[in-house]
């Protein structure tokens, strides 16, 4: 386990990150601790930092999934966590060395569009997403060596 100011620092964007309440799975009979226990608890892709300004902490967000029916997204769910959080996280898996990551932003701020597993694919999304100021990045050895305790993607 990882506290949050270790995510912020040390996880590359596209981490794998899970997040825990530390506390036990309710059973299912209990369907209200079951979804406030479920809100505590998930995993999501690590896909932007923020830097911490004056009496702000550092953030990170991390991306926990798309919902949408015949192939349109109607709901990105996002959750943004303090890097002075006091949960629990575990690095699940990092980007495998070669994947392509499409970044937008400037200065540092930077976010994580899409992970493609190689620059074919990557310039593919480009082509059909249209964001302004896209870059890609090719994810070297460098970003598995910060992470001993990872899986690769």
């Amino acid at each position: 386990m990882h506290t949050a100011r270790h995510i912020y620092e040390n996880a590359p964007l596209g981490s794998r990150i899970a997040y825990s309440s530390g506390e036990p799975r309710p059973p299912e009979r209990f369907t209200r601790k079951l979804r406030r226990w479920e809100n505590e608890n998930g995993t999501g892709r690590l896909v932007e930092r923020q830097p911490g300004s004056g009496s702000h902490p550092a953030t990170f967000t991390l991306h926990l999934g798309d919902f949408g029916s015949e192939g349109t997204i109607v709901l990105v769910v996002r959750r943004l966590f303090s890097a002075e959080s006091t949960k629990p996280f575990e690095i699940i898996e990092v980007p495998k060395p070669g994947m392509v990551r499409v970044l937008t932003g400037h200065g540092n701020r930077e976010e994580l569009r899409f992970l493609a597993p190689d620059k074919a694919s990557a310039e593919r999304w480009m082509a059909e997403n249209h964001y302004s100021d896209m870059r890609v990045e090719v994810v070297t050895d460098a970003d598995s060596v910060a992470l001993p305790d990872a899986q690769a993607a």
